[in-house]
């Protein structure tokens, strides 16, 4: 008998296979954007995060935005110049025949090559004193324990797909906030510091539907160094 987890890791790589067109293939939508590499081996976040998740996620669905992306801007080379991030920050100067194209393909693309950079086995560490202290205050915490469970709580607050993010407001504020599906705080005029992936392809082979166990274990996944770095250019 066919497992419901059995069942979802097929339909995964199938339809990330499909959504991907040949990624790996020569026919493989070519264009500006390229898909980053991971940094870090596919099992380095393990027992957190297992490896086939990361395996799919990064090389089939994240390849998969690339793709799309690519695709929807071939018959704009004027577009061709910006950045995911530019797309998303100016996406009214986006032709309105691929701008939800964009929207969520770009926003795919931005989100997962931050998120792939903020996640780190950290082994117990915690961010500095003043991102520390920026962090409880947007949290409305008085203590790192306080604002961990806003944060998951927060998190389990997201209806469906979507995303948890620490920004960066226009006056160098860190704020909490949550966006559906591929959106970015980029579209509002603020600067993701810290992005969470809250799609069910993120942590459904390993923790089912216990989308609180995913956001819990990745207290222990956070790369504070860089995130703390981003901080401090963000906020100069």
């Amino acid at each position: 008998m066919v497992t419901r987890r059995q069942a979802l890791r097929s339909t995964l790589v199938a339809t990330a296979a499909l959504a991907g067109g040949r990624l790996l293939g020569q026919s493989a939508p070519a264009g500006p954007h390229k898909l980053p590499e991971l940094g870090y081996a596919f099992d380095a976040l393990e027992p957190h995060i297992d490896a086939q998740t990361m395996q799919i996620h990064h090389g089939k669905h994240h390849a998969a935005y690339v793709a799309n992306l690519n695709k929807a801007l071939a018959d704009y080379p004027d577009l061709h110049k910006h950045s995911a991030e530019e797309l998303l920050k100016n996406l009214d100067k986006v032709p309105e025949k691929i701008r939800t194209v964009v929207r969520n393909n770009a926003g795919g693309h931005a989100n997962h090559t931050l998120f792939w950079k903020c996640l780190k086995k950290n082994d117990g560490l915690q961010p500095g004193e003043r991102l520390g202290q920026a962090i409880l205050e947007a949290l409305k915490s008085s203590t790192a324990s306080e604002a961990s469970e806003a944060f998951v709580k927060a998190a389990l607050g997201v209806f469906g797909s979507g995303w948890i993010w620490l920004s960066v407001d226009k006056d160098k504020s860190l704020r909490l906030e949550t966006t559906p599906n591929q959106d970015s705080p980029l579209m509002f005029g603020r600067t993701p510091l810290l992005g969470i992936d809250l799609w069910e392809h993120a942590y459904y082979l390993k923790y089912q539907n216990r989308r609180v166990d995913y956001v819990t274990a990745l207290v222990d996944c956070i790369n504070w160094e860089f995130v703390e770095k981003r901080f401090e250019d963000l906020t100069a």
